[in-house]
C-alpha cells in the first residue's frame, strides 16, 4: 500500500476533514446557490487552505456555474481538487535526493526548522537516500544549542554510513559549518547536510545565527548552500505558515520537507504555504525510520485531501 493511500485512509477516520465535509456538502439539492458557496468557503478555510487559495477555488467554481448549463454541486469536489493541483504544480519533479552529475560537488543542503518538527530524522532520511544512490555523505552538527542534538546526529550518521563533523555543545555554529565544508572539500564528499538550531533565546537570535551560517557557507564554498530545506510539521496548521515566512525571509528557503502528515493532519496548510511563498514541497517524511521518505506526489496528495484516498 502506498504512503499517500495510507494517509487518505487515516484522514477518513477523523470527522471534520476536508473530504468528510465536501462529501456532506454533496448531499441534498444539486443547486449551486449563495448558501452553498458560503458553506464551501467555510469548509475550505477550516481545512487551513487559507483565504487566498479559498478565493481562487471559489472563483473557479462560480465561473463554471455561470458559464455551464446544468452544472451541479456533485461536480464541485472535482473543481476543488483541480484548484489544489493547479497551485501545487510548482511541486512537481522532486523525487530524488541524489544530485545529478552536472551539479556541483560537494552538493550542500542546509536544513532549517523549529525544534520538534523532525529535522534530525529528516537529515537521516536524506543521508540514507544519497548513500543508497552511491554518494558519500558528510553530516555537519551545527545545532550546538540543543542538548543531545550532536549525539543524535552521530547516531544517525552511524546508521546511514555518513561521517559527522562536530564540535562540543555550545560552540559557535558557524565555526562548525566552516570546518564541515572545509572537511568536505578535503575528503571530496559528494553530499553535505548541515543541521541547524531550531530555537535560541529569541527568534531574532535564531534568524541572525542562520544568516551568519549562510554567509560562512558562501565564503568557504562559493554558491553554497545549493538547497535550503525547511522541515515543517504538517500538524501545526497556521503555525507552519508563519514559520515558513520567517525562514524564507532569513535564508531564502528553496524547498519544503513535510513531516507527520499521517492521519491527524488536515494538510490544507501545505497548499496555503506553496501559494503564498512560491516554494515547492519536495519530499514527505513519515515515521521514524530512515527509509520512510518519498517524493511529493501532487495528484495523490490532492486525492488524500479531497477524496480521503488515492
Amino acid at each position: 500500500m502506498g504512503w499517500f493511500k495510507k494517509l487518505g485512509e487515516e484522514l477518513t477516520k477523523d470527522r471534520g476533514t476536508l473530504a468528510d465535509n465536501l462529501n456532506r456538502l454533496m448531499l441534498g439539492t444539486q443547486k449551486i446557490d449563495d448558501d452553498m458557496i458560503e458553506e464551501l468557503e467555510e469548509i475550505l478555510i477550516q481545512a487551513d487552505l487559507g483565504v487566498s487559495v479559498t478565493n481562487r477555488i471559489l472563483e473557479r467554481i462560480q465561473e463554471k456555474n455561470t458559464l455551464t448549463s446544468g452544472f451541479e454541486r456533485s461536480e464541485v469536489k472535482g473543481l476543488v481538487r483541480a484548484g489544489i493541483i493547479d497551485i501545487l504544480k510548482l511541486c512537481r519533479g522532486y523525487t530524488d535526493v541524489v544530485p545529478p552529475p552536472a551539479t556541483p560537488s560537494p552538493y550542500v543542503y542546509m536544513m532549517v526548522g523549529v525544534n520538534g518538527v523532525g529535522k534530525t530524522t529528516t537529515i537521516a532520511k536524506l543521508a540514507h537516500c544519497a548513500n543508497q544512490g552511491g554518494k558519500s555523505v558528510l553530516l555537519v552538527a551545527a545545532d550546538t544549542f540543543r542538548a543531545a542534538a550532536i549525539e543524535q546526529l552521530e547516531i544517525w550518521g552511524g546508521r546511514t554510513n555518513a561521517d559527522v563533523i562536530r564540535h562540543r555543545q555550545g560552540s559557535d555554529p558557524s565555526a562548525v559549518v566552516h570546518d564541515g565544508l572545509t572537511a568536505a572539500k578535503n575528503r571530496k564528499s559528494d553530499v553535505v547536510i548541515i543541521d541547524t538550531a531550531g530555537r535560541l533565546q529569541t527568534q531574532h537570535n535564531l534568524m541572525t545565527e542562520l544568516e551568519k551560517m549562510h554567509r560562512v557557507m558562501a565564503k568557504v564554498l562559493p554558491g553554497t548552500p545549493h538547497e535550503v530545506l525547511l522541515v515543517l510539521d504538517a500538524t501545526t496548521g497556521q503555525n507552519a505558515l508563519s514559520q515558513a515566512r520567517l525562514f524564507k525571509q532569513a535564508v531564502g528557503v528553496t524547498g519544503i520537507v513535510l513531516t507527520k502528515l499521517d492521519g491527524t493532519a488536515k494538510g490544507g496548510i501545505v497548499v496555503a504555504i506553496v501559494e503564498e511563498l512560491n516554494v515547492p514541497v519536495k519530499w514527505v517524511g513519515s515515521g521514524e525510520g530512515h527509509t520512510d521518505f518519498s517524493g511529493f506526489n501532487v495528484e495523490e496528495f490532492a486525492d488524500s485531501l479531497v477524496e480521503g484516498h488515492s
